[in-house]
């Protein structure tokens, strides 16, 4: 099952790979980390997001970009995985500031280019509105950016509609990715990801199995662990489903700190999910 990444002309598996749990505290050790992602494109994944900001703190800015690239590389897969990254954030202390700056994106880029060992990124997405910045001269950077030719997409994250609408007065953008889960729907309630939709715009759910301790929560969600009996998956193999069931432009990315749970994950597309099993879900967040 391929998804095609805005109007990029470029398809992916429709289940992608969260690359920030293999980086951030308490992260696996880089063999583990690698087998991983290793797991990962066997199981027809390609396309990975990571961010020079998938670190423990400002002294590790771009592990997960080095790790993922590196990895790649040792696989001979670089070709054919499409690796997205993003930048807008730092991290002093470990702590998550946003930073969107014109000077800092450029800077931003430019490291990733290094860390990626790519000279033109495949998506370059600006990681979140920073209020201390225009939103304007943020996205007015990465366009110049486009029109060098150092990026050849632009997603956004973390934004509403008016975000949307305001960037695509500069440049194209191909892809959006917010936070969203079957107990988290505000963006397809208040119709964003129907928008996307219409502007021809990837919508790509993060954290789409609940991310880092909320998975756990998932799990035990009754609905869908009884949907997932009665398809013979995992609870978190039916909410990847429920998804995917939202419009051929949407594309989850789990993170994975484990083999299994990647691998799980990828087979979501094997699943089709009754409009009553939809239904159910949907509710969930009422």
């Amino acid at each position: 099952m391929k998804r095609q990444i805005g109007k990029s002309g470029r398809w992916v598996f429709a289940v992608g790979l969260g690359g920030m749990p293999l980086s951030i505290r308490s992260r696996p050790d880089r063999h583990h980390a690698a087998a991983v992602i290793e797991a990962a494109v066997e199981s027809g994944v390609d396309f990975i997001d990571t961010a020079d900001s998938y670190c423990i703190d400002d002294n590790d800015i771009g592990h997960n970009e080095r790790l993922i690239s590196e990895t790649l590389r040792q696989l001979d897969t670089t070709d054919r995985v499409l690796l997205a990254t993003k930048g807008g954030l730092t991290r002093p202390d470990g702590r998550w500031e946003r930073c969107g700056s014109p000077e800092h994106l450029r800077a931003a880029c430019e490291r990733s280019l290094v860390a990626l060992g790519t000279e033109s990124i495949a998506l370059y997405q600006f990681h979140a509105p920073d209020t201390t910045v225009p939103f304007a001269d943020s996205i007015g950077a990465l366009a110049d950016l486009r029109a060098q030719g150092k990026i050849q997409n632009v997603g956004l994250s973390n934004v509403t509609r008016n975000h949307i609408d305001d960037a695509l007065t500069q440049v194209p953008i191909v892809s959006v990715q917010n936070r969203c889960h079957v107990l988290c729907q505000d963006d397809i309630r208040s119709g964003l990801l129907d928008y996307c939709a219409t502007k021809g715009i990837t919508f790509i759910p993060y954290s789409p199995v609940g991310g880092g301790n909320g998975h756990k929560t998932l799990r035990d969600v009754a609905v869908l662990r009884e949907i997932g009996h009665g398809h013979q998956c995992s609870p978190y193999r039916v909410a990847l489903a429920w998804l995917l069931s939202k419009g051929n432009h949407v594309l989850p990315i789990p993170g994975a700190s484990r083999i299994e749970s990647i691998t799980d994950s990828a087979r979501a597309v094997d699943v089709t999910l009754s409009s009553q099993e939809i239904l159910q879900i949907d509710r969930l967040a009422d």
